[in-house]
């Protein structure tokens, strides 16, 4: 047993060891060790690797909230699992990568290093694919990114859209326009431009025709020069759509399209363009595919955990349904 002692700065004790000490308790039960807050610092008692590990991550967490971030259990628990892979990955370099601002003065940047290789990809390539699960931030940054080219006058204009299928099934007996109908499949980008822009300045530039929320449909036969343009939900789309989308790409644009290949709404047997169209552009220089994984989720804490337990039941579905086919095409050949 070895002890070990962690000072922590004035004015940072809350935000460092969190509501009622609840991030010193994660410390303890993930590492092993005990922690005790003797006032002037943190005495931290347990295996020497164990010690070794809780320090690293406290220290970095100090350098966390001397950067003024604002600690919480996603920063703590993404501090941790990167400790016990032993990654040498800096955490603090995330810090200096600021896209943009809320309306509200919040920073907006990456929180891992999943998100920073995503963003570090929309930088350079005209086409970035951007493919997680939920809570991964495949969208609210790209919607960043698209907002600072678009004040930085980068573009000329963005143009956000999602595949609507089943406007015209689903919400045929709504009352009102086709657009109407549609909105609530476009609600979480309105909802993300409000926050980053503000709802006056996306009001006043969507008259103006320079920001454009749209279902993807509306895209056929256009050509799209000087413009961030992001595809959201890529999953929900055909083979055929993709297709459409991606040729309406013209000079000075740069694309997005964001997408979660285990969320698929399509009718069952459709093959989702999303998975088409990886296969076939993997290649193309200028175009990036990025994978985010569970790691990368910036949600609530249980989200990671679900989508974790999802994983682990679809592998485990996949693998008995694989084995069944071969046993049964194994019995096909004896007869």
């Amino acid at each position: 047993m070895v002890k070990s002692q962690v000072v922590i700065p004035s004015g940072h004790e809350g935000n460092i060891l969190g509501p009622f000490d609840k991030y010193l308790k994660k410390l303890e039960n993930v590492f092993h060790v005990d922690i005790i807050n003797r006032g002037d610092g943190l005495n931290i008692i347990g295996e020497e690797k164990s010690v070794s590990l809780t320090v690293g991550v406290l220290n970095t967490l100090i350098e966390k909230s001397l950067g003024d971030n604002i600690i919480d259990d996603q920063v703590v628990d993404y501090i941790m699992e990167l400790s016990k892979e032993g990654s040498d990955e800096d955490i603090s370099a995330l810090d200096k990568d600021i896209i943009s601002y809320t309306v509200s003065g919040k920073p907006i940047k990456p929180k891992t290093h999943g998100q920073k290789k995503y963003v570090d990809s929309i930088k350079k390539n005209i086409i970035t694919f951007g493919i997680g699960p939920a809570g991964t931030g495949k969208t609210y940054l790209a919607m960043a990114m698209a907002i600072n080219a678009f004040k930085n006058e980068e573009v000329e204009r963005i143009i956000l859209t999602r595949p609507a299928i089943e406007a015209g099934e689903k919400l045929g007996f709504l009352p009102g326009d086709l657009q109407s109908k549609i909105d609530p499949y476009l609600r979480p980008l309105y909802d993300a431009l409000y926050q980053i822009m503000g709802a006056d300045s996306f009001i006043k530039n969507s008259e103006k025709g320079l920001i454009e929320v749209a279902p993807l449909a509306y895209m056929r036969g256009r050509t799209l020069d000087n413009s961030f343009i992001i595809l959201d939900e890529a999953q929900n789309t055909m083979p055929a759509q993709m297709k459409m989308f991606l040729t309406r790409i013209g000079f000075g644009s740069k694309v997005v399209v964001t997408g979660d290949n285990t969320q698929k709404d399509l009718p069952s047997g459709q093959i989702s363009g999303l998975d088409v169209a990886i296969k076939v552009v993997e290649n193309i220089e200028d175009i990036a595919i990025c994978k985010l994984t569970s790691k990368d989720v910036v949600r609530h804490p249980l989200v990671q955990k679900i989508v974790n337990a999802y994983e682990k039941y679809e592998a485990k579905n996949s693998y008995k349904e694989n084995r069944g086919k071969k046993f049964t095409d194994k019995n096909r050949k004896h007869r």
